[in-house]
């Protein structure tokens, strides 16, 4: 009878646990919705969620591919890729680059040669070095920084192993109203000319 008893137990501790995990992982899965609640991280990516995507897109993606909504593609040495998604103008008087950084190769990518070459920027493995370039205006856009040196761009670049996709930024002053085309360059990767919406 005791016996009974504690296998009774034990099948309602189980169901218990059962159900706390499947509460978590639902809970875990949910979406904020788009309605902005996701903040800005340390490298600049909006939510988690999109990163996975992103990332999952990547891996469904055939080899050598950019993204379906690739405005731009650079490649750089060892499998190195970056699609350029989008370029836009903002109010403020920014602009703004975004792209999904991934790696082709067969060895982990840190973008320590992304690097701006200024001495007061304080980021590392970043893309702190991008500029835009207008070519009619002769006129080369740096990438922004903070009141503390950290460049208005994604960091944190380091370890991306082979076929892992992250998602980047940059962030730069305007070229005037009139210049909707510039030219994206990156340390040790060709220019891309894209267009600027906004």
């Amino acid at each position: 009878m005791r016996m009974r008893h504690t296998t009774k137990a034990r099948r309602g501790a189980a169901a218990a646990v059962l159900a706390a995990v499947m509460a978590l992982t639902a809970a875990g899965c949910g979406d904020d919705g788009g309605g902005g609640g996701g903040k800005a991280d340390g490298d600049g990516s909006r939510a988690s969620g999109k990163a996975s995507a992103q990332r999952g897109e990547a891996k469904n993606r055939p080899e050598g591919q950019a993204p379906s909504d690739a405005i731009g593609e650079m490649k750089g040495p060892d499998g190195i890729a970056l699609a350029i998604t989008s370029v836009v103008r903002d109010e403020g008087g920014f602009v703004t680059v975004n792209g999904t950084l991934t790696n082709r190769g067969s060895r982990p990518f840190n973008a320590i040669h992304w690097l701006s070459k200024e001495t007061e920027m304080k980021s590392r493995s970043s893309i702190s070095g991008a500029s835009l370039v207008d070519a009619s205006g002769k006129k080369r856009y740096l990438v922004l920084r903070d009141t503390d040196g950290e460049c208005l761009c994604s960091t944190g670049l380091t370890n991306i192993k082979p076929s892992e996709s992250r998602p980047v930024f940059a962030q730069f002053p305007a070229p005037p109203a009139d210049v909707n085309e510039v030219d994206f360059q990156l340390p040790t990767m060709p220019s891309v000319h894209v267009k600027i919406s906004g």
